[in-house]
């Protein structure tokens, strides 16, 4: 009688506060999901400096250089004739890589992928993309221009530059670290590579990626959201 007075108690009890803990139980899973959330570490990209890059990309007059490395102050000539400086990429991440119109290898790759990346971050403001030409006598205006009709390159998203060659060839191994020299021997010729380089809005690098593999331009973009939490956060 006893254990079956106390059952029938306990279940009123149940019945009556099951509300009660049925909140009470969400809102303590809510917190301690919170609490795990705050107390993991915020996922940070390197920043990357010429000491860490392999050598052959970088210039031999910084390839020792271990901190306060930037992207220098450029200006070059997109598809449409106008000319873009780092002023137009202030306060924005951006991909960079270098290419030539004409190139029948890793260029098809490249420019496909970039293509991609495109379609995913030109509804994102703080995103933008950056192709320099390794061969600017031949990358006119005009064949830059053609070239971006036929990739479907959004202006406002994706500036297709060329300009100065020993301007590109600077930017390329003392800023971006991302090509070899001596392609065919000329005055500041350059091989480039199938890299993509992810720039912050300080100008500094903060990733490399093989523009020719689809697996590392996965990486790229998941790293781009990441850069985009550390100065856009949500």
């Amino acid at each position: 009688m006893f254990l079956m007075t106390y059952l029938c108690l306990k279940m009123n009890f149940l019945n009556k506060y099951r509300k009660f803990l049925g909140v009470f139980g969400l809102v303590s899973i809510t917190i301690l999901i919170l609490f795990y959330n705050a107390l993991l570490p915020t996922k940070k990209l390197p920043v990357y400096n010429p000491a860490m890059v392999n050598f052959e990309l970088v210039d031999s007059t910084i390839q020792h250089q271990k901190k306060f490395h930037r992207i220098a102050d450029f200006s070059l000539i997109n598809q449409n004739g106008k000319t873009i400086t780092q002023n137009d990429f202030k306060g924005k991440i951006y991909v960079s890589d270098f290419f030539f119109t004409t190139c029948p290898t890793i260029c098809i790759a490249m420019t496909d992928n970039m293509v991609k990346v495109q379609e995913k971050i030109k509804n994102n403001p703080h995103v933008l993309l950056l192709s320099h030409s390794v061969t600017p006598k031949i990358d006119s205006v005009t064949q830059l221009k053609k070239y971006a009709l036929e990739k479907g390159v959004i202006d406002q998203k994706w500036h297709l530059v060329t300009g100065d060659k020993r301007v590109i060839y600077d930017l390329a191994r003392k800023s971006y670290l991302a090509v070899k020299q001596d392609g065919d021997g000329g005055p500041f010729d350059m091989i480039h590579t199938e890299n993509f380089i992810l720039v912050d809005p300080d100008r500094r690098v903060r990733g490399f990626y093989d523009g020719t593999d689809s697996r590392e331009i996965q990486r790229l973009l998941e790293e781009l959201e990441i850069l985009t939490q550390e100065y856009f956060p949500s």
